[in-house]
């Protein structure tokens, strides 16, 4: 398999997490250095479009600390230390 030489623009997160949410993945960042597509089964079931979301957008590794932050700052996150179950759930606790 040839490794995707695109590089994802910072500019493009917004529409690549809403692609992520539209395939059917509750993408989150955990903490301030990490992020999960959605747990196992999502990403299992939503697997073809996965690909083709990695394809359009290309490399997005080098992007991590500016996804988390794009996470962190729609609501959609996850602290470690957090009474929280689901990323849903931070606006009810705070």
């Amino acid at each position: 398999m040839a490794r995707n030489t695109r590089l994802m623009k910072a500019s493009e997160i917004p529409a690549f997490v809403d692609q992520v949410v539209k395939a059917g993945c509750d993408i989150c960042a955990i903490g301030h250095h990490g992020y999960v597509i959605g747990d196992i089964e999502e990403q299992i079931a939503a697997d073809e479009e996965l690909e083709r979301t990695s394809e359009e957008f290309g490399d997005r590794d080098f992007l991590l600390p500016e996804i988390v932050a794009y996470l962190r700052s729609i609501g959609r996150y996850l602290d470690p230390d957090s009474l929280a179950a689901h990323w849903s759930e931070n606006q009810k606790l705070q």
